[in-house]
């Protein structure tokens, strides 16, 4: 977090991030009556804050600008990287439209109405993302950042259940040594490799994310983030609307430099939300149209009839498409036609 880096107060830093304020660079065109303001403190409070900013600022940049032009890629290096790691979903009909899966480098939404499965979704890929590479997973390790409370142990011990089951069906694992291959796949261990944080305020998870960067890179196996949900802190009892949208664009900026750095995936779970176009009502995800750029991927689950859909809204890749998928008491899989939709009291 770069405020703890300024010679400021302990007192001075919370207020700081509290109000959104957890950069250099979101300090960097605010005025002194504004982050007075901010802060409930003086203008000349403000002033010096404002000043030691600027002065880490500059410790920062210097040499900066080489790094910088140094840094070029040519788009044909890009174009063959490996950044087509992808982490699926269970549910091959999802996977299709997306290309194989939820993929690295990337922050993907993933939103609709109560009940539809989006925490499901959550746990699914923490559990999947775990995959051996012998499987064409990434095994690797995922966090798991809890905004509601809404994480559920035995669940998630169902579904790695699940993941088990469907690996052991696979050809490659009838070909091997099972013993040994068993060892490897206990449920238990699926559950230690998910890191769950439980997260009680926006404050809370403005400072978590600041530390993810750190944390992920002493923890490098971890290749999935997942934040359930994102949406929380925000939709209840925030009134200063441009704080929230300041607040809202460092940490996506933040979650976007993450998963380019440490070629991982970011998952954001968002509530659903209505809008009116041209007289109709529309669904949609919360937290607004500027939020709507947070992400490369938006995907929305929504109910057709009796059948749970995921639509792929927004991609910078993948084309507007719709696929079925089921909830099962081993997680997401493939859509059953017979079953009926459970409705949520």
């Amino acid at each position: 977090m770069e405020v703890m880096r300024m010679a400021i107060s302990g007192t001075q830093r919370g207020k700081l991030i509290s109000a959104g304020y957890t950069s250099l660079s979101s300090l960097s065109s605010v005025s002194p009556s504004l982050l007075a303001k901010d802060l409930n403190i003086s203008e000349v409070e403000a002033l010096e804050i404002l000043k030691a900013a600027s002065h880490s600022s500059r410790l920062d940049t210097s040499g900066g600008d080489h790094a910088i032009l140094t840094g070029a890629q040519n788009a044909w290096e890009m174009l063959h990287e490996d950044s087509c790691v992808r982490i699926t979903t269970s549910s091959a009909d999802v996977d299709d439209i997306l290309g194989g899966g939820i993929s690295c480098k990337e922050v993907t939404e993933i939103g609709g109405i109560p009940g539809i499965g989006k925490t499901q979704f959550g746990i699914q890929l923490a559990i999947n993302v775990q995959i051996p590479a012998h499987f064409g997973g990434l095994g690797g390790k995922a966090i798991y950042v809890d905004t509601e409370g809404s994480f559920m142990v035995e669940r998630t011990l169902q579904i790695a259940e699940g993941c088990i089951e469907d690996m052991e069906k696979d050809k490659h694992f009838r070909q091997r040594d099972i013993r040994a291959v068993k060892e490897k796949l206990l449920p238990k261990d699926f559950l230690a490799n998910i890191f769950h944080f439980r997260i009680c305020s926006y404050t809370e998870l403005i400072a978590m994310i600041n530390h993810l960067d750190k944390w992920v890179s002493e923890h490098r196996d971890v290749k999935l983030v997942v934040i359930d949900s994102v949406t929380f802190y925000f939709r209840q009892d925030f009134e200063d609307m441009a704080l929230r949208t300041r607040i809202l664009g460092e940490m996506a900026l933040k979650l976007m430099k993450l998963a380019k750095k440490f070629n991982l995936a970011v998952v954001l779970l968002n509530q659903a939300a209505t809008k009116c176009a041209e007289g109709l009502y529309q669904l949609t995800l919360a937290l607004g149209d500027s939020w709507s750029h947070a992400s490369t991927n938006r995907i929305i689950l929504f109910w057709k009839g009796e059948e749970r859909c995921a639509y792929i809204d927004k991609s910078a890749s993948l084309p507007s498409a719709s696929a079925p998928y089921s909830i099962t008491s081993e997680g997401i899989r493939n859509s059953i036609t017979n079953c009926k939709r459970i409705r949520m009291m």
